[in-house]
């Protein structure tokens, strides 16, 4: 590296064990400063030895977590000794979120997915759900808050199932706009088939509103079943069936009970001025 290029940087802290970390790690091969890193997945658990994941780790001074989960499976591909480099710091909401909570509305109507359509996602299997739901009697109307390259096979599909008038597409929206359709909403359902832990969720029981989601990776750590939302099985259509007609039939002054134990859990564990000083404990420990 050419006299002078790291005077002044002691430490460098990067997000996702992917290429950031693989450009974090050639610099401190090459003479520059240690450095540590965030993973987040599910990604990295994809493909975690052509992502050289141990290597990482072991070169690494810290690495974080954002789950006990992810904690988990970054053990499973770091040698032993390195274990105690692992740490679980949350992703987290700023107190914008937690100050705007609200009781859900009498006449919420809207069920609200945000996210981008992709397979992971599990937009297509939300749509069959859905639709099954309307025939059971659940009077809602469902916000798919994002895009990606699925569209046109989530078009589609909602078009199989004449559900035009219930079901509408935002496209890319901004983060105000993000708070307001979960602000107008009756509950946050994301029936993920592979995440991290989705700071969606955190937004939405921040706000006060309940959430369907899946027994997958960090979720259940957050979102516990029956008490701030409902769980189901990852990729099971009939169980999320039951959760959307649930949701359609529970008295919204009963969901916004559910709301506010959410809105307790993510100020206890996902608070951004807390975690955030987790991370800076960290940097001054290792670094």
């Amino acid at each position: 590296a050419p006299p002078g290029l790291w005077d002044g940087i002691e430490h460098v802290h990067v997000h996702f064990g992917t290429n950031a970390t693989a450009v974090a790690r050639l610099i401190h091969c090459l003479g520059g400063p240690g450095y540590s890193f965030t993973i987040h997945g599910p990604d990295e658990f994809d493909a975690p030895a052509a992502l050289s994941i141990g290597d990482k780790v072991a070169d690494a001074r810290f690495v974080c977590a954002i789950s006990s989960f992810c904690s988990a499976q970054i053990r499973r591909w770091t040698a032993a000794e390195h274990w105690d480099k692992i740490h679980v710091v949350h992703c987290a909401v700023d107190d914008a979120f937690l100050e705007a909570a609200s009781p859900i509305r009498d006449d919420a109507d809207t069920l609200v997915c945000i996210g981008r359509l992709s397979a992971q996602k599990g937009q297509l299997l939300l749509i069959d759900a859905f639709a099954q739901a309307v025939l059971r009697g659940a009077d809602l109307k469902l916000v798919l808050a994002g895009d990606g390259e699925m569209r046109p096979q989530v078009e589609q599909r909602i078009a199989e199932h004449r559900l035009q008038q219930r079901v509408t597409i935002t496209g890319w929206i901004s983060e105000q706009q993000v708070r307001d359709h979960l602000k107008a909403c009756r509950g946050l359902v994301l029936p993920s088939f592979a995440e991290g832990l989705p700071v969606v969720i955190m937004e939405a029981l921040a706000l006060g509103r309940p959430v369907i989601s899946t027994y997958i990776a960090g979720i259940p750590e957050l979102v516990r079943d029956g008490e701030c939302g409902m769980l189901v099985p990852s990729g099971a259509v009939e169980p999320l069936v039951d959760a959307i007609v649930c949701f359609a039939k529970t008295p919204a002054d009963q969901l916004s009970v559910m709301g506010e134990k959410g809105h307790i859990a993510v100020a206890a564990q996902h608070r951004l001025v807390t975690e955030v000083d987790k991370l800076e404990q960290l940097c001054k420990e290792y670094a």
